[in-house]
């Protein structure tokens, strides 16, 4: 039989949850922070000698899943149909039978509206994770968005979140159990990604020999502040920083208009030129490798913030807006010193202190680049690493188990 394939999480001791069947449920594995980490739990799930489902509608990133021994139950979990939904909650209910799940954990609301159903109909344990701060001040939204807080454990990915939950819903706050989202540090290293790999990216996004890149990785969706980005880069030619190419990569997820929008914005400050949308990125190390600078310019709070944390793994100065879990996942003054710093914080949807942030950045001695490049990644090993957030959520479903046994 072929060796499994190695994984970032490496169980120390036998885990209470060998043999154990657990269910994921989420819309599609695309990319996304949500998508990422139950790719990385499935690994970790394999790795203890549980069986690791997912159910879904497909996505790029099925094959990585297969390939970690996690397994791909093609379901239509996005849907937001009432009828449609009502129907998938007895055929999750079916799956759960045949499979023998022993739990089921819901990573969004649609499919966590019927996985509560069929849990319910199964008696099977539930768990649910806030992955962001859900909008929605009517009744039947905030009806909606309560499912994410009725699981047997309620997962947060930061304390930002974690407050938000309790704030709306307190009868959840005794079961709520906070988990930052973790990355893989194997992955994010300097010392694994080839330049063979950053030349190509560089390459494809057209990039001149003489260019530095700054980075917006994100979804094209006005709240990840593109059009801040791009207002900066205008400063930013005026102090006369003129050899910088800002970068946005992420798909617009059918948002066209708000496309065509960042273009003429782009056209009309006179960066057109100098600002690239290079669609869905793979090679998400390789991208943060090839750039000078990355920012998250998001203009709401961010309910945890990957990208910043993955840049900081990597050594690549980092900005970001300062709300929502910032202050989590990124050190800057005056919560630290400037000698403690490991990245920047900016106003949110302040073009003007995103660019001073940017040329800061930029114009770093190669000694305090490195120190910096040095604490940021030392911070996130420490408190954000890709174990810690596996072996805390395997602990969650171990415990949860552990009731539902006694019971």
């Amino acid at each position: 039989m072929p060796s499994r394939p190695a994984t970032a999480f490496q169980p120390t001791e036998r885990s209470p949850l060998v043999g154990r069947t657990i269910l994921q449920i989420i819309p599609a594995l695309e990319a996304g922070g949500a998508e990422r980490t139950t790719v990385d739990i499935a690994d970790g799930l394999v790795g203890v000698g549980a069986r690791a489902l997912v159910a879904c509608e497909g996505g790029r990133l099925i094959g990585e899943l297969q390939a970690k021994g996690g397994v791909w139950l093609e379901f239509p979990a996005a849907t937001k149909n009432p009828l449609a939904m009502l129907a998938n909650a007895r055929r999750l209910a079916r799956l759960i039978q045949a499979h023998r799940v022993d739990l089921v954990h819901a990573r969004s609301r649609a499919p966590a509206w019927v996985a509560l159903a069929a849990c319910r109909m199964t008696g099977t344990p539930f768990v649910t994770t806030y992955h962001g701060s859900y909008k929605g001040r009517s009744g039947p939204k905030v009806l909606y968005n309560s499912v994410m807080a009725r699981g047997d454990v309620v997962i947060a990915n930061s304390a930002y979140t974690a407050g938000q939950i309790a704030a709306q819903y307190a009868s959840a706050a005794p079961r709520i159990r906070v988990i930052q989202r973790g990355t893989d540090m194997s992955l994010f290293a300097r010392g694994v990604v080839t330049p063979e790999r950053v030349a190509a990216l560089r390459e494809q996004w057209r990039i001149g020999p003489h260019e530095r890149v700054v980075l917006l990785p994100g979804r094209l969706t006005e709240w990840k502040g593109q059009r801040v980005l791009i207002k900066a880069a205008r400063l930013l030619a005026d102090k006369g920083q003129r050899d910088l190419v800002f970068v946005l990569a992420g798909d617009p997820q059918g948002r066209e208009a708000y496309v065509k929008e960042l273009d003429a914005l782009a056209t009309e400050r006179g960066v057109a030129g100098n600002v690239r949308r290079v669609g869905h990125v793979a090679d998400v190390p390789a991208a943060l490798m090839a750039s000078a600078v990355v920012t998250v310019p998001s203009t709401e709070p961010e309910a945890f913030g990957r990208v910043a944390v993955e840049a900081q793994a990597m050594g690549v100065p980092v900005i970001v807006s300062d709300h929502g879990a910032v202050p989590e996942t990124v050190l800057a003054p005056p919560q630290v010193g400037p000698e403690a710093r490991t990245g920047w914080r900016v106003p949110p949807g302040d073009a003007e202190a995103l660019a001073e942030a940017i040329h800061a950045a930029l114009s770093l001695r190669p000694s305090a680049r490195d120190a910096l490049a040095e604490r940021a990644r030392f911070f996130v090993e420490r408190n954000l690493g890709l174990a810690r957030m596996v072996e805390a959520t395997l602990d969650v479903y171990a415990a949860v188990l552990e009731t539902a046994g006694r019971r």
